[in-house]
């Protein structure tokens, strides 16, 4: 992701896909996910939704530097159905989501190339009917200040446009800023050289 400071993701649930192969039933699901609490609140929602199936199969992508995945089989074959289900993920090119398959089995077994096959496809057309937006990669500053430099910190707001997340204004005052990533070097800069103004990058 060096460089690039925008990343694509899915800003609501999709809508549920169907795909099927010699008797099996593959349902696919997008959810955009934060963290592993929300992966496990979805998988929750999806195996209400199919109690009497056996294999939820999945995988997520978190984060975008450093990224964190996991892919999950679920009692397929080794790397049938979570593997192909990433791959989909990295070739949408999206990050802070969650594909999950659920199988129903149909009599007739597809074999681990099968499997493979009816996974990815399942997963790519549940990213095909979600929503994807690109969104910027931000980096988060404190400005720390006196009351009496208010005026030459609120001109470089201004003047950059720059996304206040919160301000506390007193006799010490702290505003906390965003700034997407391949401005933020610039930004820090223009604030690190004001008399008597600090700035630090905050998590």
């Amino acid at each position: 992701m060096e460089g690039k400071d925008t990343y694509k993701t899915i800003t609501k649930p999709s809508e549920e896909t169907l795909f099927k192969e010699k008797g099996s039933k593959f349902f696919g699901y997008a959810f955009p996910v934060k963290n592993e609490e929300d992966v496990n609140i979805c998988l929750e929602t999806v195996k209400e939704k199919h109690k009497s199936a056996r294999h939820f199969c999945y995988a997520y992508q978190l984060g975008t530097d450093p990224v964190y995945f996991r892919a999950n089989d679920d009692g397929e074959p080794s790397n049938s159905a979570g593997m192909p289900i990433y791959g989909q993920i990295q070739s949408f090119d999206i990050t802070d989501v969650l594909v999950v398959v659920v199988r129903y089995f149909g009599g007739t077994k597809l074999g681990v190339g099968g499997l493979i096959s009816a996974y990815k496809t399942s997963a790519k057309m549940t990213l095909e009917v979600s929503e994807i937006i690109e969104k910027t990669i931000d980096i988060k500053f404190e400005i720390g200040f006196d009351y009496k430099n208010m005026n030459k910190v609120m001109r470089v707001i201004k003047e950059k446009n720059l996304n206040i997340l919160n301000q506390k204004l007193e006799l010490d005052c702290k505003i906390y800023i965003s700034v997407r990533k391949s401005l933020a070097t610039e930004i820090e800069g223009i604030f690190d050289s004001i008399y008597e103004v600090s700035v630090k990058e905050i998590g």
